[in-house]
Order: C-alpha cells, then sequence, then structure tokens
C-alpha cells in the first residue's frame, strides 16, 4: 500500500524539504508514500489569484478566504486514497500531536493537512471541512508548511519498509510512553567522559536492563507528565530504586541527587 499524504499551501515548493532529502525522502522516491499538493492560488477568480482579505471586525493581519480552500480540500477528496482521509487543520489552537495520533494516523491510507498563512483561515473552513485542528507545540510559526512536515516525517517512518531496521522506530522517544536512553559511539573516552562499561560488556540482557532503566530515570526527571498515562510497571520502579540505591545514576551526564 502507497500511503497518500495531500497538503493544501500556497508554498508547494517547501515541502520537498521533506520529500527529497534523507530516509523520508527515499521514501518517497520509493514510492512507500507520495505526496500530493493542491495550492488554492489555482481555485480563485482574479487575475491576482487573491487568497486572502480584511478580516471582519478589523484588526491586524489578512485572513485566508473559504472559497479557494473549500476548493482545494474538495480536489484532494476525489483521490482515492482520500476519499475517507481526515482532514487536519495545523493550528496552534489545535490538539497537541503525541506518538499515539501519529501511530494511529499510520494505520490509515492517507491524510490531508490543510496549512494556514497570515492570521489564520476563515472558521467556516474549519466547520465545514476539518476533521480536527492539530498542533505540534505551544509556539506560532508564519505558517503550516513546517508542522505539516513534521508530521508527514513522523508518520512516513512508521510505515512498514521505510526504516532499515524495523526496530528502531518502536525504541523511539514516546513510544510506550518513555524516552529514549542514552547513546554512544567511538571513541570509547571523549572530554573525560566514558562509555559505560555495560556496554562493553556484550551482556545483552545487561545492556537491555540498563537501557530500561535510563529510559524511566529521564522520562522520570525530564517529562513525568508522561507518567500519569502511562505509570512506571513494578519492575520499572525495582529498576529506579537499583540505580538511585547510591545516590546517583549509572549515566554519568543525568546528575541526580540522592
Amino acid at each position: 500500500m502507497v500511503y497518500t499524504f495531500g497538503v493544501v499551501t500556497i508554498f508547494p515548493e517547501m515541502l520537498s524539504a521533506v520529500t527529497e532529502y534523507g530516509v523520508v525522502g527515499r521514501a518517497f522516491r520509493d514510492q512507500r508514500c507520495r505526496l500530493c499538493s493542491v495550492n488554492p492560488r489555482d481555485y480563485t477568480q482574479d487575475a491576482h489569484r487573491t487568497v486572502d482579505d480584511l478580516p471582519y471586525g478589523g484588526g491586524p493581519g489578512m485572513v485566508m478566504k473559504p472559497e479557494p480552500l473549500m476548493a482545494a480540500l474538495n480536489a484532494l477528496k476525489q483521490q482515492p486514497a482520500l476519499v475517507q482521509a481526515p482532514v487536519l487543520y495545523l493550528s496552534p489552537q489545535g490538539r497537541p500531536v503525541d506518538q499515539l495520533r501519529v501511530d494511529e494516523w499510520a494505520s490509515a491510507s492517507g491524510l490531508i493537512l490543510l496549512s494556514g498563512r497570515y492570521e489564520g483561515i476563515d472558521e467556516r473552513v474549519i466547520a465545514l471541512g476539518v476533521d480536527a485542528e492539530v498542533s505540534v507545540g505551544d509556539f506560532v510559526v508564519s505558517g503550516g508548511e513546517l508542522p505539516a512536515m513534521m508530521l508527514m516525517d513522523a508518520i512516513a517512518r512508521r510505515l512498514p519498509g521505510v526504516l532499515g531496521d524495523e526496530t528502531s522506530s518502536t525504541q523511539d522517544s514516546f513510544v510506550a510512553g518513555r524516552l529514549d536512553w542514552p547513546h554512544y559511539t567511538r571513541p570509547f573516552q571523549y572530554a573525560g567522559l566514558s562509555v559505560p562499561d555495560v556496554l562493553r560488556s556484550g551482556h545483552h540482557e545487561r545492556i537491555q536492563a540498563w537501557r530500561h532503566r535510563q529510559a524511566c530515570e529521564r522520562t522520570v526527571a525530564r517529562r513525568p507528565d508522561l507518567l500519569e498515562r502511562w505509570p512506571l510497571s513494578t519492575k520499572e520502579q525495582a529498576f529506579l530504586q537499583d540505580g538511585y540505591r547510591d545516590g546517583k545514576s549509572d549515566n554519568p551526564l543525568l546528575k541526580t541527587k540522592g
């Protein structure tokens, strides 16, 4: 199955940053996923191809008009792979995206992403053509293209065959509600810091136990909010007790207090 991304944007050339580079770019070249972008300017009726206008009620900035946006969305809906695809509007007012939602969207056959510009889009487009507003963080950028590309990358790497090692994505941060563990490579010593001995032991079970404990430690220290949804198991609580028994962590880069 080829996963189809439909994107509404007035800057379709920006999307090449995700479709032409890296492992996700290779997924597009290998036709594991494909892009259908539509420019709402192509659905305007005036010589200037106007897609924005002054907001009712006054105020700064411009608002994207409903007619060209709805026409662009309807054009994407004509694609067989996108007929039933959910339409997401990238907005700082949307519900934050997490890995569970990314996995949900990756299990479908396609997704439509609406990228706004200026002060936003006419609210009637949201009411008539959008299934959900989503946010990639509590900050504002100039348009929805960058957030859209972030979602495209996150979804594409979860598709079968995209990553060289199929276990890579299952060990990412946020999968199973834990942050990733520390990673090391050569040289063994750098700037006075050494690679933990357990990683050079060749003992697979000890290495896995160390990594699991480090993932739990980092989650507790950096993102305790994740534990509300994914509480520590009895085994993980034991990992933490072992790691803090002497008032310190095995990870030299993660300093903890006793």
